[in-house]
């Protein structure tokens, strides 16, 4: 059985899509891009306050499932300038401690409203059993 996850303090969907969907022991959280979620904007401030956003609004959708960033086991990564990957990196690790999730990076031609990055995760459920 499947369960969604919706948090007002992430971004609402803007699609055929859910926030997150639980099944079983997982949580899957869809991408998600640096919009400011009262504004439905992005975020202002470059590369680095894109990543920052997007982590804040992946936590908000973990704590709407009921974990936190720590529970999450796999995150993708979208880029659409490698160049940016050390600011993934510098900014991923001010939200995780070891161990850290797996994760894997993709250059892609383009995302959503033009931003320069988008982050999508597995999390282990909380409860799960």
């Amino acid at each position: 059985m499947k369960n969604t996850i919706h948090s007002d303090q992430a971004p609402a969907a803007i699609g055929t899509y859910s926030q997150a969907v639980r099944h079983g022991n997982l949580v899957f959280l869809s991408g998600q891009i640096p919009l400011v979620p009262t504004t439905m904007t992005v975020v202002e401030g470059g590369i680095e306050a894109q990543i920052h956003q997007v982590f804040k609004n992946l936590r908000a959708v973990c704590e709407a499932a009921g974990g936190n960033l720590d529970d999450l086991l796999k995150v993708n990564v979208f880029l659409t300038d490698m160049g940016d990957f050390p600011q993934v990196n510098e900014v991923m690790g001010s939200y995780f401690t070891e161990p850290y999730p797996a994760r894997a990076a993709v250059a892609v031609a383009a995302l959503p409203r033009d931003v320069a990055v988008e982050i999508e995760a597995v999390m282990a459920a909380p409860g799960g059993s």
